[in-house]
């Protein structure tokens, strides 16, 4: 088998949804505030209901958008591609071609070791896309390896090489 042949790419398709969870961590003091919201509108007066529950359903709007907008993000990595797509209204796809990627950082904030998820971040020379979190990714999923190893597959292919200036 020819790994000049583009029929022949020896990697799945692999897809990865930010975890729920991130959500969580993300919007923790407007759930709270939102949940505090309705709660005190029980004790308050007919007349002051209106001061705790309009701002507490905008709050609720909102974020029922965020979570219906993290749940159509989605990262599909292909043999040649990391793909990004998201959004609710318009459905945008961003391409970051692997030969381009240059480096790779995975990062966890407190909450989110609490939560068993991190954050993976992929430098690439792409105009378009020159740094991009992939959210919420859970930290059994070991993926920086296999963005490394189909980046290093795909310099090769493409004979992409680095040249570097060290002092």
């Amino acid at each position: 088998m020819n790994m000049a042949n583009d029929e022949f790419l020896p990697f799945q398709t692999i897809r990865i949804r930010p975890h729920l969870g991130l959500f969580c961590i993300n919007e923790l003091p407007g759930i709270l505030l939102c949940a505090l919201g309705y709660w005190a509108t029980n004790f308050m007066e007919f007349e002051f209901h209106e001061l705790l529950v309009y701002p507490a359903f905008s709050l609720t709007i909102y974020l029922l958008f965020k979570v219906v907008y993290m749940s159509r993000i989605e990262y599909v990595l292909t043999a040649e591609q990391l793909i990004v797509m998201h959004g609710v209204l318009s459905h945008s796809m961003d391409y970051i071609e692997l030969y381009r990627v240059v480096d790779y950082q995975q990062h966890q904030s407190l909450p989110q070791q609490l939560f068993g998820l991190k954050t993976v971040t992929i430098y690439s020379g792409d105009r378009n896309n020159p740094k991009l979190d992939m959210i919420g990714v859970k930290v059994k999923m070991d993926i920086v390896s296999e963005i490394r190893k189909r980046v290093e597959f795909n310099k090769k292919r493409k004979g992409v090489y680095e040249i570097t200036n060290r002092l």
